[in-house]
């Protein structure tokens, strides 16, 4: 039995396992779940199996009888793969959601792969660039030149105040400060303390900064705080 290969198709798989490093490489720098290995059998994968489902069609289709979708398998990635991207979601014990990014990476290594091995290799090139700098550039000049809601970042606080300090006027001493409440919760700790919990938004303020001047303010106890 004679094995023919098509050098047309060995291109696509190396192709897509190129494009594949390049996206886990850059999950992999920003220390993300998806990684080189990941992102590249992802990609890889996904190429064979649309050439796998353009070639059987092509191969095992009787016209007029029996016609095949040459875009079956690559269909059915498209749908599995959001299995594996919910794997990497998470919500942390903040309520804070992670790992977007991250499942958005692993369909598109996956929609790079599916063009590559439909043949639209120049389209999934430019689809390659347009990912890279929507993750990289984009956030980048957001933080250097975007408009004021968009620099502004979320920090988590809880505050420990002694039973001796009235809670709203706190509160209010926190907002003439500059900063932006929302979520807050109280709750009683025992006899002498009571908890404060709530997220506020900063701009271009360091962490340690919002610290220190809380834990200064009156009747704090105890201080805690951490970037979303």
């Amino acid at each position: 039995m004679m094995l023919s290969v098509d050098v047309h198709d060995l291109m696509k798989l190396g192709i897509a396992a190129i494009f594949g490093l390049i996206i886990g490489l850059e999950r992999e720098i920003r220390n993300k779940p998806l990684g080189l290995k990941t992102s590249l059998v992802i990609c890889l994968s996904s190429c064979l199996l649309t050439i796998v489902s353009i070639e059987s069609a092509n191969k095992y289709a009787v016209p007029g009888l029996h016609v095949m979708d040459p875009m079956r398998l690559a269909a059915q990635v498209v749908s599995g793969i959001g299995f594996i991207g919910a794997g990497v979601i998470l919500r942390k014990h903040n309520d804070v959601i992670i790992g977007l990014t991250t499942a958005a990476m692993i369909w598109g290594a996956a929609g790079l792969g599916i063009a590559v091995g439909a043949g639209f290799i120049v389209e999934a090139f430019f689809g390659l660039l347009l990912i890279m700098a929507s993750v990289v550039v984009l956030p980048y000049y957001i933080k250097k030149m975007g408009p004021r809601p968009l620099l502004m970042k979320d920090l988590r606080v809880r505050l420990v105040v002694s039973h001796e300090g009235n809670l709203t006027t706190i509160i209010k001493d926190i907002i003439a400060r500059g900063y932006k409440m929302k979520s807050v919760h109280i709750k009683e700790l025992n006899h002498e303390l009571q908890e404060l919990n709530f997220v506020v938004f900063i701009d271009r303020k360091y962490a340690s900064e919002v610290y220190e001047e809380l834990k200064s303010m009156t009747y704090i106890e105890f201080a805690e705080v951490e970037t979303l």
